[in-house]
């Protein structure tokens, strides 16, 4: 066995679990099971009959579904080797995209949500029986608008883009009560959503979606939106200004209020895409920056686990002139309780999704806000920034690592780095180091697309890690651009010690390869169902 160099961060010796485990439905057995449901008993069977014979036809299937026949100890042993083979905050130093893969979240979070009284709410159930939801549901609405300065908050999206377009569908009913709506024959149109490049692609995807016409606003030499081109921009045809400050460079607009005014000044609306808070926390609020609506990601900033693309809550607001365009309901609080408000205002967007929200979700970001309190909050915000900022000096050490705009001014709770220099170099790419940091079992993110930033590394500490493990992750840095001069072969033929070695990706550029669900594979390769 090789010696482990205790004197060395890098952890050389990193090996993730590996599995050559087939998907469920290859492991179905036919006739095994895993519980057997016993029968109705008699009496009941009496009272209601079989249960069948009561649906509609139209309910009915032709032929029982094609679930997987599998033994709960099979069951088990194929969900705990899947658990193994990951990287997140739970098993690793989750530093890349740390809010966006999770940042730490609390385990008796996860127990709370675990409770019968949690797992066992219908959406359907009456009032009076979901009388705690609806009081954390209320309860969280009143925190987030402490936290934005806004004035009232739906849970309904499920995610940042859907809050997004929640914020553009409000923008379009607010124009379209005004007779503003988009409208080619008009000669004066409200059909351009205003945003940023270094913004979230969702702040130009889900505005587009609604029918808007995109304008984006690039950088001027210190990395801030160039004020002087949004000017030219904004005009009598802008609905809204979607923006991230801090945007994803790390760099925060300090003249944002400028540029909510002017929006305003020309009578469109502000909409804050509020991803990237988590350094903001009890410093800054939508409400002082100027903006009329917001939304916070509760699986990111508020730290519940996003589920790798779920479950998650895109919690969106707005100011009180804004609310009757939300979608509803809304839940209130009365003498004898909490109840729904079904009376919507005619001029709602209606609803964003079918229920209110994921309860399980807003519950842990209850319960985080709670253990943290107002100063916890701060401090979560403080603490993020120093992390991001020792990480982002240690790194501006190293002659093959730069970072874009403000020179020698702090970020505030990430990066966005290059390794344009090493790519030159050494040919080796920031993608190709994503690939070789998996062999450490850390998480390396480079960029949204396109990159605008050449060759780009984005880190994000956030308040999770300690300095030791941001010195174990900058180390392992270090020694992979090492490599990358030394032995850059081991880099391109990366990940060596991961789930799966180098794969071809070109699949997932052709839509006709895609396969989202078992059965569409099964229709794709024309293997048929037994």
């Amino acid at each position: 066995m090789e010696r482990i160099n205790r004197d060395s961060k890098v952890r050389k010796n990193f090996h993730q679990a590996k599995w050559d485990e087939p998907i469920i439905f290859q492991l179905s057995t036919p006739g095994e099971r895993g519980i057997q449901v016993p029968l109705a008993e008699q009496e009941i069977q009496d009272i209601v009959g079989n249960g069948f014979d009561s649906l509609p036809l139209k309910m009915k299937r032709d032929i029982p579904p094609a679930l997987p026949e599998i033994s709960q100890h099979r069951v088990l042993r194929h969900y705990m080797r899947l658990s193994q083979q990951t990287l997140g905050a739970d098993v690793n130093i989750e530093i890349g995209q740390g809010t966006c893969t999770v940042k730490y979240s609390p385990k008796i979070n996860d127990q709370l949500a675990k409770l019968p009284g949690i797992t066992a709410l219908h959406p359907l159930q009456p009032e009076q029986s979901v009388q705690g939801m609806l009081e954390i549901f209320h309860r969280t609405d009143g925190f987030l608008r402490e936290i934005s300065g806004l004035d009232r908050f739906t849970f309904q999206p499920g995610g940042g883009s859907q809050g997004i377009f929640t914020m553009a569908s409000i923008v379009h009913k607010y124009f379209e009560s005004r007779n503003q709506k988009i409208q080619r024959n008009q000669k004066i149109q409200r059909n351009e959503i205003i945003t940023t490049i270094y913004s979230h692609p969702s702040d130009s995807a889900a505005p587009a979606v609604k029918g808007y016409k995109i304008i984006h606003i690039g950088p001027d030499k210190d990395g801030y939106p160039d004020f002087e081109a949004f000017k030219t921009a904004v005009n009598e045809r802008t609905a809204g200004f979607f923006v991230a400050n801090p945007e994803d460079t790390g760099v925060y607009n300090p003249r944002i209020r400028e540029f909510t005014q002017l929006v305003h000044d020309h009578g469109g609306l502000c909409g804050y895409d509020q991803a990237n808070a988590n350094g903001l926390l009890g410093v800054t609020r939508a409400k002082e920056a100027g903006f009329d609506m917001c939304f916070f990601n509760l699986h990111k900033t508020f730290s519940t686990p996003h589920g790798c693309g779920g479950p998650a809550c895109g919690a969106t607001g707005v100011t009180k002139a804004l609310e009757k365009y939300m979608p509803g309901p809304f839940i209130n609080k009365a003498d004898d309780g909490f109840g729904f408000d079904d009376q919507n205002s005619p001029e709602s967007i209606g609803k964003v999704r079918s229920f209110y929200g994921v309860a399980p979700v807003v519950l842990k970001a209850y319960a985080w806000i709670m253990s943290m309190g107002a100063q916890g909050l701060y401090e979560v915000a403080k603490i993020a920034v120093l992390n991001n900022n020792y990480m982002f000096k240690k790194l501006m050490e190293l002659e093959c690592v730069d970072a874009p705009y403000i020179k020698g001014r702090q970020r505030v709770e990430q990066v966005r780095y290059t390794i344009e220099k090493l790519t030159r170099d050494t040919g080796i790419t920031s993608g190709d180091i994503q690939l070789r940091m998996m062999d450490f079992g850390m998480h390396y993110w480079t960029s949204h697309h396109p990159y605008h930033i050449a060759e780009p590394m984005t880190l994000e500490p956030t308040e999770t890690p300690s300095k030791a493990d941001i010195d174990e992750y900058i180390a392992t840095l270090k020694h992979v651009f090492k490599e990358a001069y030394e032995n850059p072969d081991i880099i391109k033929t990366a990940p060596h010690q991961s789930v799966c070695h180098k794969v071809d990706s070109s699949p997932s550029d052709d839509p006709d390869q895609w396969a989202i669900t078992w059965r569409s594979y099964l229709k794709k390769t024309a293997v048929k169902v037994n």
